[in-house]
Order: C-alpha cells, then sequence, then structure tokens
C-alpha cells in the first residue's frame, strides 16, 4: 500500500438517528465543494483557516469507532457529508478497509465530479443521498456556479452498476431559481432513470443564504 492520504474534515457529529440513513449514524463532513451554491448549509466548507481538523483514514477511525456497537445493532455506521466527499476517493476507500463490511456507508453527494472519482469510491460505498439541486442545465448553473452534465453521467453509471434502491435523490425547492412545476419535471426525470427514492423538499433561504 502507498502512503495513507489525509483530508480536511469540518465536523464530526455522532448519534444521529432517521437524518443521515438507516439506524444510528455518525455524520463526518469534508472540507472542500466543487460547487458554489447560492444557498449553502454548511458554509464552513469552503471557508479557508481554522475551520477544519486534518485525519487520516486510521486516525478517523480511531475516532469513530468508538460507536461500533451501535452501528453493529441499528445497521448505521457512517455518512460523509461536507462539502464533497467524492472529492477524496482513495480516503473512503481506506476508510471501508479499515473498518470493513459491517458498517454501513452513506454518501451526502452532489455527484458533481469526474466519473472515475465515483467508480473508485464506489467500492467502498453501501448507500447515497444525492443532492440533485435542479436538472435544467441553465437553472443549475445559475444556482451552482457549474454546470451540471457530470451530474447526469455519474447518476446514470450508478443506476447501470449499482442497487437503484440504495440510492435517494434530493430535490429541492429553491426559492427564486426553480418552480414548483421545475421541480415536479425533475422528479419526472429522475423516475424515468429508474429511481424510486425521491425526497422534495424546500430550501428555507434565511437558514441556507451563503455570506
Amino acid at each position: 500500500m502507498g502512503k495513507e492520504c489525509s483530508a480536511k474534515i469540518i465536523g464530526i457529529a455522532r448519534h444521529r438517528i432517521a437524518t443521515d440513513g438507516e439506524g444510528v449514524t455518525t455524520l463526518v463532513g469534508f472540507w472542500g465543494c466543487p460547487l458554489r451554491c447560492q444557498y449553502c448549509l454548511n458554509p464552513q466548507s469552503l471557508k479557508e483557516g481554522e475551520h477544519f481538523q486534518t485525519y487520516t483514514p486510521a486516525e478517523l477511525y480511531e475516532k469513530v469507532k468508538i460507536d461500533q456497537i451501535y452501528f453493529l445493532a441499528t445497521n448505521g455506521g457512517i455518512t460523509f457529508g461536507g462539502g464533497e466527499p467524492l472529492l477524496h476517493p482513495n480516503f473512503l476507500h481506506e476508510f471501508r478497509e479499515l473498518c470493513g463490511p459491517q458498517w454501513n456507508i452513506t454518501l451526502e453527494t452532489s455527484l458533481n465530479v469526474p466519473l472515475e472519482h465515483l467508480q473508485r469510491a464506489n467500492e467502498a460505498v453501501d448507500n447515497y443521498i444525492v443532492d440533485i439541486k435542479e436538472m435544467d442545465p441553465e437553472i443549475y448553473k445559475r444556482y451552482t456556479g457549474k454546470e451540471n452534465h457530470r451530474v447526469f453521467e455519474n447518476l446514470k453509471w450508478l443506476v447501470e452498476n449499482t442497487d437503484p434502491a440504495s440510492i435517494l435523490v434530493r430535490i429541492p425547492l429553491i426559492p427564486d431559481f426553480n418552480t414548483e412545476e421545475e421541480n415536479q419535471k425533475s422528479e419526472a426525470f429522475i423516475r424515468q432513470m429508474g429511481i424510486e427514492k425521491i425526497d422534495r423538499f424546500l430550501y428555507k433561504k434565511e437558514i441556507h443564504k451563503l455570506v
């Protein structure tokens, strides 16, 4: 094995139930994101300075294994969010080798990364929570500052190479950016791809506004 990788972590939240996947979970947030969303839940994932701590996979495993009894009893485990966890596919792969197959690993991701990152990380992941933002390319770019062609490509690859039941797609109604009709179109498109687990919800911009 080559030199162990490391990543910047903005936070570790233990004992989460029914919010980030099945069972009792620990949410681990990565620093760094390819998007610049107008309303950001975790703006600290974009800030430079003292907003993170650097961990190797082994150091993170030692930190979170304290809750293994809860993970095993409830089919829980670790949910990696951020930021964008798929910016760190090797970290995820090494972490899986440490924790073994018993823990349930979930990714909260925008999928806006190179396909090879997803392919590498997929070997270590059980479930995905995909924050799709918006399927319309123009609205997506206006909201995130980025193109969404990678999102289409990666979601299609996931459907073809994993169990679609392991994918939850979150589709937000974003004030000032999309409409209920556009939201419905995004849902219809996702369902046509073969994904049935869909969560539509409303962004509260006074909470998420990135300043």
